[in-house]
């Protein structure tokens, strides 16, 4: 949640580029698309609904991660292999990917509500109130519109950036002789974790992202990504990858950071 507050506007922008039906934005004329119509304000629009992503998605990834790697280094009593890391994380990304995947729909929906003809938009107040309408306008079962790509995305999200990152900490510690306390160290490992995170997991993040935007439209996930194939190819799995990684890097970065503090504080209780 710490790292969301600063990435929010990046996260906004990545959704409203993975919308759009013709490409052509880039990252900055976008946001300045955004700024210019919509107000400054608009930047952070949809900012509950992805604190409510972090704090249900994010927590439950994490903490399984971490508590499953605890026991594995109790059961070995040595370090778990990568092999071991990677299970750990896959299972970790798919608990987070059902618990966070009802807020992830209002949290995209929040996001690119804006950009909808008028018609067409939600106008949910807040994360809370944009839940409450969808299960009464909907029905429950749209909370978890998406869960397909989203555990894809959840799982491979989690494989690709907390193991990336273990596994670079581990190579600068032990190659380069870098302290493991630094923050020096933390960023380094970090910013590979959220390169390697951002490619592996964009086909998935697209593709969700399209679901779980739309609504009534009675098309499948097969006949959204069919759809989307046939008029702008393979390529649409990886729209918005420049500003996915813009987002993505410095929230990578952030969280990693923050985590290490956690981790130092609970040391030092």
């Amino acid at each position: 949640m710490f790292a969301c507050l600063f990435t929010h506007p990046l996260d906004l922008a990545k959704v409203r580029l993975q919308t759009a039906k013709v490409p052509g934005d880039s990252l900055v004329s976008l946001a300045f698309k955004i700024i210019r119509r919509e107000g400054i304000l608009a930047a952070y629009a949809g900012l509950t609904a992805s604190l409510l992503r972090q704090a249900t998605y994010s927590t439950a990834r994490f903490g399984v991660y971490e508590k499953l790697k605890e026991l594995m280094t109790s059961h070995s009593r040595g370090q778990p292999s990568t092999f071991q890391l990677l299970a750990a994380s896959m299972i970790a990304g798919a608990v987070g990917g059902v618990v966070g995947n009802p807020a992830d729909v209002v949290n995209i929906r929040m996001q690119n509500d804006n950009s909808l003809p008028e018609s067409q938009r939600r106008h949910y107040k807040h994360a809370l109130d944009g839940l409450q309408k969808i299960i009464r306008e909907e029905n429950v079962t749209a909370l978890f519109r998406g869960l397909g790509p989203n555990l894809a995305r959840g799982i491979l999200m989690t494989a690709s950036q907390v193991v990336s990152y273990d596994v670079a900490k581990k190579v600068l510690v032990e190659k380069l002789s870098m302290d493991p306390k630094t923050k020096a160290t933390h960023f380094s490992a970090s910013l590979i974790a959220g390169l390697v995170a951002t490619t592996v997991c964009s086909p998935a993040d697209v593709l969700k992202t399209r679901i779980m935007n739309s609504s009534g439209t009675g098309q499948s996930s097969f006949d959204i990504f069919k759809d989307a194939v046939s008029r702008e190819g393979l390529r649409f799995m990886f729209r918005g990858w420049t500003p996915a990684f813009i987002r993505l890097g410095p929230h990578t970065i952030l969280t990693f950071i923050a985590l290490e503090e956690l981790r130092r504080l609970k040391i030092g209780l």
